[in-house]
């Protein structure tokens, strides 16, 4: 038997392929998606070869997490009850992809995952996993009997690995659980558990990764300019960008238009995370609805996707059309609902996906944003395809063949005849 398994180098992952090696006699693949996790993935093959895999795979999928998950949904204003950008949700279905394309060009029975009982990313695995390839099987050992048996607490995890001489970095007393990528990183568990404890408290600052506290923000505001074409960055104005690009060993921009300098996706994504993460933009701190049906609290990080959508939402109020917004937005809830629930693949999510792509024809143009301890200032935008004509939205006054004034009177009378008939008759 032949299994891949989703591998990060954790103390789960590690012992789950250890544990599915002895327990099916099998072949094991460790693989592992790289969607951001930066510094996370050092050591990686080393680790897992030595944990009992045959072969671990790192497949750098960063380009595409960015420009084929991250940026459409981005370009749907997808949030998820009103606060979360999504950051894990969306990760999992391009993990999926990737480790189907595995499973299917190495000739395994099936793939496995780390993911618990009680979470979401099982079922957003499996769902993706079952429309990508249904013929292949999918193992989750927390929902095996035998493995919650033998591996009740994180104790019995730490036992088993140095039993087994399994190389792990994780200790006794860790109590967070986190999960990175390049759009976000989550923290869950522990101390997060308790939904008055406050996760702001200057003791827990050493957790975060991908911001400062508003506290350690610069004094001093700093301005940021997006360049969008079809809903999407393409490029940015910055006055310190091109020391930031010459910080990252594996960004670089591949031109100019006009003053603005143009960068791919995941470029885009590593300069605003950086930017956004000096100015304390990005933490919330929420209490959310899981699929399986319980509700959990979570903290989390997403400083470049913060910027992206409120540039995003500020260039629609621009060039997009009122009825078409709503139309839009009246789809928002259950599009980010899909994503968070696992159906990216689902062809419902595609549908509206199709709409939302309709809808960003026109989004085309600049703003310009003003970063401060941790807020977002609008500071500026325009577009070519600006539906914001001065000559009729002026105060001062404007030429009656575009706007008649007097037109309103027969509008709000119309507006107003079924109240009027309701409350006359009530």
């Amino acid at each position: 038997m032949k299994i891949v398994v989703a591998y990060s180098g954790g103390l789960d992952t590690s012992v789950i392929l250890h544990w599915l090696k002895e327990r099916y006699q099998a072949e094991v693949i460790a693989y592992c998606a790289d969607v951001g996790q930066a510094e996370e993935l050092d050591g990686l093959e080393e680790k897992a070869l030595a944990t009992g895999a045959s072969i671990c795979i790192i497949d750098d999928l960063k380009e595409s997490f960015a420009s084929d998950y991250i940026y459409p949904m981005l370009q749907g204003e997808a949030i998820y009850e009103n606060r979360y950008l999504l950051g894990t949700s969306i990760a999992r279905p391009c993990i999926s992809e990737g480790i189907v394309k595995v499973a299917l060009e190495h000739g395994a029975d099936a793939i496995a995952h780390g993911a618990t009982g009680k979470g979401n990313d099982q079922v957003r695995f499996e769902l993706s996993a079952a429309a990508l390839a249904p013929e292949i099987k999918t193992i989750a050992p927390w929902r095996d009997e035998e493995f919650r048996a033998e591996f009740p607490g994180r104790a019995e995890m730490l036992d088993y690995a140095e039993k087994h001489g399994i190389p792990v970095k994780a200790s006794r007393d860790k109590s967070y659980s986190m999960d990175r990528n390049l759009l976000h990183i989550s923290f869950e568990a522990g101390d997060l558990e308790e939904p008055w404890f406050d996760s702001s408290r200057p003791e827990l600052e050493e957790l975060y990764v991908m911001s400062q506290p508003v506290e350690k923000a610069p004094d001093n505001a700093e301005y940021v300019q997006f360049l969008f074409e079809e809903g999407k960055v393409i490029g940015l104005i910055y006055s310190e960008l091109e020391a930031l690009i010459d910080s990252f060993d594996d960004v670089s921009s591949y031109g100019k238009q006009g003053e603005y300098t143009l960068l791919s996706p995941y470029g885009i994504l590593r300069v605003l995370n950086e930017l956004g993460g000096k100015h304390a933009i990005g933490r919330i701190d929420i209490v959310e609805n899981r699929f399986v049906g319980m509700k959990s609290r979570g903290v989390y990080e997403t400083p470049g996707g913060t910027l992206i959508a409120a540039a995003h939402r500020d260039l629609e109020t621009l060039t997009m059309d009122r009825e078409t917004m709503n139309l839009r937005d009246s789809l928002v809830p259950r599009y980010a609902q899909m994503i968070y629930n696992g159906f990216w693949f689902a062809p419902e999510r595609e549908a509206i996906q199709t709409l939302i792509t309709k809808t960003q024809d026109r989004v085309f143009g600049e703003v310009r944003l003003k970063l401060y301890k941790g807020q977002i200032y609008f500071a500026g935008r325009k577009s070519p395809y600006s539906l914001y004509d001065e000559n009729i939205a002026t105060m001062e006054g404007s030429s009656d063949e575009a706007y008649n004034q007097n037109d309103a009177t027969g509008f709000i009378a119309l507006q107003a005849l079924r109240l009027k008939t309701y409350y006359k008759n009530n």
